[in-house]
């Protein structure tokens, strides 16, 4: 694994010198200086520290790393960023199991077993100073297990380009976005319990959608692009239910219609199968 940091600190080092100068000359009285009341400078700097870097801690800067993918075969990452912002998406250059931007002096904890890799990113495990976002890019030729977590951040993951087993992606109060790859073997569920939920699909998928909203929740779902087979369940269309909905000859006939076009949306091989929750924001399937 390699790293480097990704921009070089300069703030606090400069209030260090022109803060250590004012003192020097008020110690030999050359000038009257009270630091008192210039205490809010510091969280002024503070300030233009987070702003300008995205991070406060004075050498802890978020760093880029990269993993070497070697024998490995498949993998699975776990991330529970706490209160950081974390970006997924899939890497283009071969060679790499994983890179990105992580918090300086901390590593993804990477176990190996079976040539099955084990990569896991702890908010825990860095710098509590450290506010830099994470940013996590994969290998996009071997099948990754995902699951992402924080109480607080947003989570913004692209999955497009990446062999997805099955994905878990949840936040407590924080927005997630979920951009689904082609096709996934397992689940892919997409959570949170206070921010809005953003699902994108790719076009020309099949996909079964659940969508579980809580007692202030809402569901957005463009009815151009999905059938709702059951409450709170949507599919891309189906040209074997489409042709069952476009033979019903008359209204006595139309319950025994509904039902066989219920079971060809059922019996129908889905690429995606994705479960949609919030609690009390909304919830967007586009």
């Amino acid at each position: 694994m390699d790293s480097q940091p990704k921009r070089a600190p300069w703030l606090w080092p400069l209030l260090l010198v022109v803060g250590s100068v004012m003192l020097l000359l008020h110690n030999f009285l050359l000038i009257d200086f009270d630091v008192t009341p210039y205490w809010p400078v510091l969280l002024v700097a503070l300030g233009i520290q987070l702003l300008l870097r995205g991070d406060i801690g004075p050498s802890w800067q978020a760093h880029t790393f990269g993993i070497t993918r070697g024998s490995v075969q498949s993998a699975s990452i776990e991330i529970e960023s706490g209160e950081l912002d974390v970006q997924v998406r899939a890497l283009h250059k071969s060679g790499r199991l994983t890179a990105g931007q992580y918090t300086a002096r901390s590593r993804p904890a990477l176990m190996v077993r079976n040539n099955h890799a084990t990569l896991r990113m702890e908010r825990g495990q860095t710098w509590w100073l450290s506010l830099a976002d994470w940013d996590v890019g994969l290998a996009n030729d071997l099948p990754w297990s995902v699951l992402v977590s924080s109480y607080l951040g947003q989570l913004d993951i692209d999955l497009r380009g990446v062999i997805v087993e099955r994905a878990y992606v949840s936040t407590g109060l924080g927005n997630v976005e979920v951009a689904c790859p082609a096709e996934a073997e397992g689940v892919i569920f997409a959570r949170s319990t206070f921010g809005d939920v953003r699902v994108a699909l790719p076009t020309r998928s099949r996909a079964m959608i659940t969508v579980k909203t809580g007692l202030f929740g809402r569901a957005r779902v463009n009815p151009e692009h999905f059938t709702e087979i059951r409450p709170g369940v949507y599919v891309t269309p189906s040209p074997a239910a489409a042709s069952i909905e476009a033979d019903i000859p008359d209204d006595d006939e139309i319950d025994s219609a509904q039902n066989d076009t219920d079971e060809a949306y059922d019996d129908t091989p889905y690429d995606l199968t994705i479960v949609a929750g919030t609690v009390f924001g909304s919830i967007y399937i586009v």
